[in-house]
């Protein structure tokens, strides 16, 4: 089965629905499709993982596989919580026990973050590619054309860079993790190109308020000097620079695009060109100081110390700060009103 013929909602319940029209008149049967999804999400332990999982969760219409090298939990509280299960696997080892013929989609967010991959080449390399490799052949043997949806990063850019990053701007990794990504992208778009999945590469901007502890990536501190002194916390900000610039989305609208992908036409985007850059906004350091002060009150300031990293800064000024997203948004994806919406987003989130 080809990739413009296997997309979401594959399989349909028909469904008996009687209803009486009026006095005297036999009952009508309508038969109605209810569309389900069996989704595989890699990864599942994972921040962004137990976010998705979470919303589809939610909606009785789709059943999960949630996979990861340690067991990922089911997220609590959801509505349909019997509508998932766990499997504890490592892709470099045992991809095919998680892979099988129903499959409607998946969600690839397994890796080792940006510090993390620097620190280490070869588990960077193992993890990050080698691993999805493993993946997407086990996908191509199983379930040919299946709705691939994998997660990249506006790491893939390097210097130097347009004022302005636009689709047309050729990506050139100044980290191991953005180069690693920029591999996966290219196995994608092949992939897809020939038939063997449909696929899309999301190259996410730094989410931002993200909950739990600190991470392996080189951009935790734009997580952390918001939710850390929320929580009464310090935090180090590893440049002095305020007027330094990110790019960033909040995990609620991170969540929408990440749906909005599943009901995607295949032929939205070229065949071998399968990469959106998903939209964000640009804000300084000195905007999300003064966002935490419009939250949180001007004494959380006090919690936070900014120290210069040399080690992480050649990493943080590789990356873009400001994206053209004329073709996502065409595309029906969205981005964020202003910083200060996610910040009030994670502290609302922290009475519930």
């Amino acid at each position: 089965m080809s990739s413009e013929s296997r997309g979401p909602f594959m399989r349909a319940k028909s469904a008996r629905i009687s209803s009486q029209n009026s006095p005297g008149q036999s009952s009508v049967i309508v038969h109605a499709l209810i569309f389900t999804m069996q989704i595989l999400i890699t990864g599942a332990a994972g921040f962004i993982g137990q976010l998705l999982a979470k919303e589809l969760l939610n909606d009785p219409s789709h059943t999960l596989v949630l996979t990861d090298i340690n067991e990922p939990p089911i997220p609590a509280g959801v509505k349909y919580p019997q509508n998932a299960r766990t499997v504890t696997v490592d892709l470099l080892r045992g991809a095919d026990s998680v892979v099988d013929k129903s499959l409607d989609a998946v969600y690839a967010f397994h890796g080792i973050m940006s510090s993390g991959s620097e620190a280490d080449f070869d588990l960077g390399m193992r993890v990050n590619v080698d691993a999805t490799r493993n993946l997407l052949e086990a996908l191509r043997t199983t379930c040919p054309g299946v709705r691939v949806i994998y997660s990249s990063s506006q790491a893939v850019y390097g210097q130097p860079l347009p004022e302005v990053v636009t689709d047309s701007v050729i990506p050139t990794p100044q980290s191991s993790y953005g180069a690693e990504k920029v591999i996966c992208e290219t196995l994608i778009n092949e992939y897809t190109r020939r038939g063997f999945i449909n696929g899309f590469t999301l190259r996410f901007p730094t989410i931002s308020v993200r909950p739990g502890r600190p991470t392996a990536a080189a951009s935790s501190f734009l997580s952390g000097m918001i939710r850390e002194p929320l929580n009464g916390e310090e935090c180090v900000i590893p440049v002095e620079d305020r007027s330094f610039k990110s790019w960033l989305c909040s995990p609620k609208t991170l969540v929408y695009n990440l749906i909005l992908t599943l009901s995607l036409p295949s032929n939205s985007l070229p065949p071998h060109i399968r990469q959106i850059n998903v939209p964000g906004i640009c804000v300084t350091v000195q905007e999300m100081m003064d966002a935490l002060v419009k939250v949180g009150g001007e004494e959380k300031l006090a919690l936070l110390t900014e120290k210069e990293d040399s080690t992480l800064r050649p990493i943080l000024d590789s990356w873009p700060t400001r994206f053209d997203n004329v073709q996502a948004i065409s595309l029906g994806f969205k981005r964020d009103g202003s910083f200060e919406e996610a910040v009030r987003d994670y502290r609302l989130s922290l009475t519930q």
